[in-house]
């Protein structure tokens, strides 16, 4: 890491995230704090007019009758004024409630409701209309819309836009509340996979704790830049963007369609990311090696075949093997030996084709964070090729939200990472909830100063997840190694129970899998039966490659069929052979591969998992009892004897 720790800025000593502002803005007021081209009008704010803006919404928010600690809830999504206004609401000593625009209108009623919020502020009038059902029952003090909109002369309460806000702060004089650790900072709701989402209450001291570890990870340097691409209210994003303008990084916001430009025209150091972003990058740049003469992608493929083993030799080297945690001394001799004589391969490889993948990448990455899941191998394995540090962390909602997370200078691959500072972790039995040896597999127990105070007007649900002790319930299986790297193996209500009593983690089989240049995605199905079956949504782009070289066409795809061209159906026997050998060989081949992980049978899913159809949650893990009923007749015709 190029940058120095000694750069770093020290907020150990405030009490709340609101006092940061003032203080980067002294620090680095000229410089660019938020650039968003795709908000109408776009925005560019420095440090300086960002804390200015801050404060007149906050002075904004009192004038329209807004006292500490009331909540507002916030429904808007990713933009430099989402930031005001989230900043503004805490600067003011209000309490967030933060949702997508985009979620159901149920899902906003209830979140409202719930969290008893006061006043509401929305992305626009489009949202502002989507919630007239709510406004019926629930009228609120008053709605701020972040646009610039007029707002309507027939509202049912008081509406004012975003240019109304700043203008009515900078006229209103600024009570500055006193901040306390322990009061409630924002309300975050999960969206998780099954039941109504839950008020996670995080406080000033969970979201400092994670402003003043996280420089363990990540060390910017003032005028760094980082793409903001996350939801607003997904916490991970939230808490690294947070920390990262702490540090007078430039944020700059785009959306997965402008990505991959706004990478090579923003070249950003940093990314808070998860892992189908990677995913759908990957897939972006195989696309174009395939487009490439043969003779260039038999050139590319004897390059990451040779730097393949040059990396897993390396590991080996350095300590960060995990299928091979205790080589022996001609191990390691053999493996430094392997580093030598693959070193310049590697680096011609480097030369002629990583370098372009990372010019492709805006070609200045120090680290990507990823959360939200786990990196496949596949995927591990290219960017570490290519040279891509991508830094997976891991924790949830509840934990505000990192518990661990890996280090450039210990990047353990297939590991969620090392603790922050101040976390403890535990691995239990899950049935008996007695402490495992080392290195044994079992549920994944956390506590420290980042654990949510508990769920808002829940103390059931907070009591089955936090104990006495504090110690937080992950409802994920895992082991610690010596040197408490987390390896996480699975969600324990996730596993599939075969009718032999062998119990299967699906999410190892399925990255597995999505190696596969003809797989997109897939779900692991099987309970209770003698195997386990996929559903599988296929890479129609690669398919069709495939076809074309078979002289065929896929049925129902290619509307001008050549004469002479063999039509495919998904049923026929060359696309099951192909994806039978394509099952076999990445199952079989990922490391700790059992008999009971072979896939049975599968069926073809042609409408790609999403979040639009219910079927990802909005941090892009897969709803599996909504595909398990979506998909119930299939599955059951899978497994009819």
């Amino acid at each position: 890491m190029t940058s120095s720790r000694a750069t770093l800025t020290d907020y150990s000593k405030l009490q709340a995230l609101p006092e940061i502002w003032p203080l980067v803005a002294q620090r680095c007021g000229s410089m660019i704090a938020l650039q968003d081209a795709y908000s109408t009008p776009p925005v560019t704010l420095t440090f300086a007019q960002l804390h200015q803006q801050i404060s007149q919404f906050a002075a904004a928010l009192q004038s329209l009758g807004v006292e500490q600690g009331d909540r507002i809830s916030l429904f808007a999504d990713n933009s430099a004024r989402w930031l005001v206004a989230d900043q503004g609401c805490m600067t003011a000593g209000a309490v967030d409630v933060v949702r997508s625009a985009l979620a159901e209108i149920q899902e906003l009623a209830y979140i409202y409701d719930n969290s008893e919020s006061s006043a509401l502020l929305v992305e626009d009038l489009k949202t502002y209309k989507k919630l007239l059902p709510l406004l019926t029952t629930a009228k609120p003090k008053f709605v701020g819309l972040l646009s610039d909109e007029p707002t309507p002369t027939d509202s049912l309460v008081p509406m004012v836009n975003f240019t109304r806000m700043l203008e009515l702060g900078s006229s209103h004089p600024f009570t500055a509340p006193v901040f306390k650790l322990e009061q409630l900072a924002t309300l975050l709701y999960t969206s998780g996979t099954t039941g109504k989402p839950k008020g996670v209450r995080l406080s000033n001291a969970n979201l400092m704790h994670q402003m003043n570890t996280f420089s363990d990870v990540l060390q910017p340097r003032p005028g760094d830049r980082a793409i903001s691409i996350l939801p607003t209210w997904h916490s991970f994003g939230r808490t690294v963007k947070y920390y990262l303008l702490s540090q007078g990084c430039t944020q700059v916001y785009t959306n997965i369609r402008n990505l991959k430009r706004d990478l090579v025209k923003y070249p950003p150091e940093f990314m808070a990311s998860v892992p189908r972003l990677w995913e759908s990058l990957y897939e972006a740049i195989q696309k174009q090696f395939r487009e490439q003469p043969e003779s260039k992608q038999k050139l590319v493929q004897f390059f990451f075949g040779q730097s393949q083993r040059y990396v897993e030799a390396r590991r080996l080297v350095q300590g960060l093997d995990l299928n091979n945690r205790n080589p022996t001394v001609f191990q390691n001799i053999r493996a430094q030996l392997l580093c030598g004589v693959l070193a310049p391969v590697h680096g011609l490889g480097d030369r002629l084709v990583y370098s372009k993948v990372r010019d492709a990448l805006g070609g200045k990455f120090k680290a990507s964070v990823s959360g939200g899941g786990s990196l496949a191998m596949h995927l591990e394995n290219f960017f570490e090729i290519v040279g891509i540090s991508l830094l997976v962390g891991y924790g949830l909602t509840e934990t505000s939200p990192v518990l661990t997370v890996r280090r450039i200078e210990r990047n353990l691959r297939r590991s969620a990472g090392q603790p922050l500072k101040f976390t403890e972790l535990k691995i239990v039995n899950p049935e008996t909830r007695q402490a495992l040896p080392l290195g044994q597999k079992g549920l994944v127990l956390a506590r420290g100063p980042q654990i949510m105070e508990g769920y808002y007007n829940n103390l059931e649900a907070t009591a089955k997840a936090i104990d006495p002790d504090g110690w937080f319930d992950t409802g994920d299986l895992g082991w610690l190694t010596r040197q408490s790297d987390l390896i996480l193996t699975g969600r324990a209500k996730d596993t599939i129970v075969l009718s032999n009593g062998e119990n299967i983690e699906p999410q190892p089989i399925e990255d597995a899998c999505t190696r596969s240049p003809y797989i997109d995605q897939m779900v692991l199905v099987g309970q209770d039966q003698r195997s386990v079956g996929a559903l599988i949504v296929p890479n129609l782009d690669a398919l069709k490659l495939w076809a074309a070289g078979q002289n065929a066409v896929l049925a129902g795809q290619d509307e001008a069929n050549p004469e002479g061209m063999t039509v495919l159906a998904f049923d026929s026997k060359p696309i099951q052979d192909l994806y039978r050998q394509e099952l076999v060989r990445e199952v079989q081949n990922r490391p700790g591969y059992r008999v009971d992980d072979r896939i049975g049978p599968f069926q073809f899913v042609l409408e790609p998992f999403s979040v639009d159809n219910g079927l990802l949650t909005q941090t892009m893990k897969v709803r599996r009892p909504v595909v398990m009923e979506r998909y119930r007749d299939m599955i059951d015709e899978m497994f009819a004897p």
